[in-house]
C-alpha cells in the first residue's frame, strides 16, 4: 500500500512540472524607445514646418506659445479651465474640436500632457503643444469624436484658454 502511494504521489509531482511549461506572453511594452521615436518626430516636424518650439525638459513636451495670456494662475490639478480647442495627430487628421464652443475641463483630469502645458500660459492665452505619445494616450488606440487616435500617437494639440477658476 505504501508503494503505491509514493508511486501516485511521484505521478502527481510529475504531473504538475509536465503541466508547467512556459507560457508565451508576448513582447512587454518599453515606453522608452518609443519616447525616443516620438521625440525625434517631433523635432522633425517642427523643423520641417518651421515652428519655432520649446521643450519642457523635465517631460519632453514640446510647445510653442501663441500667446501668453495674462494673470498669475497658479495651476494645480483642481483648477477648472474653458478652453477652444483643436487636436491632430501629427502629420495626421483632426481626432477632436471644441469647434468655436468652449468647452470646461478640470486640469487634473485631462492627458498629462495638458497638464504639463497648460501652465504656460494664462487667460485668454493660446499655446500649441506636441505631446509625446507618453504624456497622450499611450500604447492604446482611442475612439475619439471625429476619428480614431492610433497607438502610439504624437498629438498636436492647439488650445486657447479662455478662462481659469482655482
Amino acid at each position: 500500500m505504501l508503494k503505491i502511494k509514493h508511486i501516485l504521489l511521484l505521478v502527481c509531482i510529475a504531473g504538475c512540472f509536465a503541466a508547467c511549461k512556459k507560457m508565451d506572453v508576448g513582447d512587454v511594452y518599453d515606453p522608452i524607445p518609443q519616447f525616443k521615436a516620438d521625440t525625434t518626430a517631433i523635432r522633425a516636424y517642427v523643423k520641417a514646418n518651421n515652428i519655432p518650439v520649446l521643450k519642457n525638459e523635465q517631460y519632453g513636451v514640446f510647445y510653442q506659445i501663441i500667446l501668453p495670456g495674462s494673470g498669475n494662475v497658479q495651476y494645480t490639478s483642481n483648477t477648472a479651465i474653458s478652453v477652444d480647442y483643436e487636436g491632430k495627430v501629427m502629420n495626421g487628421g483632426v481626432f477632436d474640436s471644441s469647434k468655436g464652443v468652449t468647452k470646461s475641463f478640470t486640469l487634473g483630469n485631462l492627458i498629462p500632457g495638458w497638464q504639463i502645458g497648460i501652465p504656460y500660459i494664462q487667460k485668454g492665452g493660446k499655446i500649441r503643444l506636441f505631446v509625446p505619445s507618453y504624456y497622450g494616450y499611450g500604447e492604446v488606440a482611442r475612439s475619439a469624436p471625429e476619428s480614431t487616435i492610433p497607438a502610439n500617437s504624437v498629438l498636436d494639440f492647439t488650445i486657447t484658454l479662455n478662462d481659469v477658476i482655482q
